[in-house]
């Protein structure tokens, strides 16, 4: 079996804890991620100010398609997990991406992402629908990362991942 393998896109102005937090898990689980910048190898200024140095460029971690649309698009063609959390989902939906999907987002977001009514919008903490999962914010960052490692690897893996975070159920 391939080793499962994980994109995060990582832009100007992103919440630290939503990038860290849920790469954290996925690593502790073994999957390899790239922390991929947008706009290139230099370290992303965050929403408080925190710099990430990313991995790699969006467009190194990706040659044969440096585009986020193209990115989501053959993602969803094959039916790979797409996963987004607080406004991250608004991304998918400027780009076409899984209309008609129950989705979640932070309560901000939701009158952005519910416009044209696109998507079915769920209250929920972590929302899965298909291969599509979104979270609502910074305080669901664990539960985010433990579904993605609980989806790729199984539920034992995400067990073990989680039984040393002291986490509470």
């Amino acid at each position: 079996m391939a080793s499962k393998r994980a994109l995060v896109i990582l832009a100007k102005g992103a919440e630290e804890m939503e990038t860290v937090i849920p790469t954290d898990v996925m690593r502790r689980a073994g999957i390899k991620v790239t922390i991929a910048g947008l706009t290139g190898k230099d370290p992303v200024q965050c929403s408080r100010d925190v710099f990430i140095c990313p991995d790699a460029s969006l467009e190194d971690a990706r040659k044969e398609s440096p585009a986020v649309k193209d990115i989501l698009v053959d993602q969803e063609n094959r039916k790979g997990l797409i996963a987004a959390i607080c406004a991250g989902p608004t991304a998918l939906m400027a780009h076409g991406i899984g209309f008609g999907r129950k989705v979640t987002t932070h309560p901000l977001a939701k009158d952005k992402m519910m416009k044209g009514e696109h998507y079915k919008y769920s209250e929920s903490r972590v929302e899965k629908d298909g291969n599509f999962l979104t979270s609502r914010g910074p305080g669901t960052s664990f539960e985010f990362g433990l579904a993605i490692v609980e989806i790729l690897m199984g539920k034992e893996v995400a067990d073990q991942v989680k039984a040393p975070l002291i986490l509470k159920d």
